[in-house]
């Protein structure tokens, strides 16, 4: 089961709350001015900063 559009719709970075770019195949959502990558895991986003890892260059 992929994420839902309107949980899309609703979610924003948690650190400058800015847009995401959603990737589920790989299991990532990306931020792209945090540069900070955060997990999807059975379906459920991982939205903590603490958790997040950098976007790879």
């Amino acid at each position: 089961m992929a994420l839902s559009e309107e949980l899309k719709k609703l979610l924003v970075c948690p650190k400058c709350k800015g847009e995401l770019t959603f990737h589920e195949e790989k299991g990532e959502i990306h931020c792209k001015a945090c540069k900070l990558v955060y997990a999807i895991q059975d379906d459920i986003p991982i939205m903590l900063i603490d958790e997040a890892r950098p976007l790879p260059a």
